[in-house]
């Protein structure tokens, strides 16, 4: 990676000699490497970790998680986005510790993805790993592809939304969410 580094400041016509571009392929390819790819190495198993009990007479009753900020690439232009990820479920017979959520986006926010694969892939992971009968995940993002590229769309923030189960139907548990959430819909 770092070779395909110096190899690609090279063809931009940079000066390799530059002392502010001594290390940058090996700084580039850490970054990379440790941050920004880092979860194709991580299972959702893994992210969500140890599970626990559901509290006794929990049915039906939804576990929301707000604000949750991550960082990714978008594959397209291999530019980052930003933002919060608003994730739900409602346990059936476990739950897991609400740090494990923000790993569950990490996961997949470190993963060339689109912000709309992203918000599916945390919902059906929740779904398929909890065995949980209702999942949501939305997320909020700036793009630096709308910010920087083209109409340079500089205030524009994206949204992305992903249902499972019971929450896939627009109805009194969505609605719930979307209070919890302070929006109206």
């Amino acid at each position: 990676m770092a070779r395909a580094v110096e190899d690609f400041l090279r063809a931009a016509g940079l000066p390799l000699q530059d002392a502010n571009l001594e290390g940058t392929p090996e700084r580039v390819t850490e970054a990379w490497v440790s941050e920004f790819l880092d979860g194709y190495a991580r299972t959702p198993e893994a992210a969500l970790g140890e599970t626990f009990p559901a509290p006794p007479d929990s049915s039906g009753e939804l576990v929301v998680v707000t604000n949750l900020r991550f960082h990714s690439m978008c594959p397209h232009h291999l530019l980052p986005f930003t933002g919060r990820a608003h994730v739900a479920y409602v346990p059936r017979s476990r739950v897991v510790g609400f740090g494990r959520l923000s790993a569950l986006v990490d996961c997949f926010a470190h993963r060339l993805i689109l912000q709309e694969d992203l918000a599916r892939q945390v919902a059906g992971s929740l779904a398929r790993v909890l065995g949980s009968p209702a999942t949501a995940c939305i997320i909020e993002a700036e793009q630096a592809c709308m910010r920087l590229r083209g109409d340079h769309q500089r205030d524009a923030v994206t949204h992305a939304e992903a249902y499972e189960g019971g929450l896939r139907r627009d109805g009194a548990l969505r609605r719930e969410l979307w209070a919890r959430l302070g929006a109206r819909r």
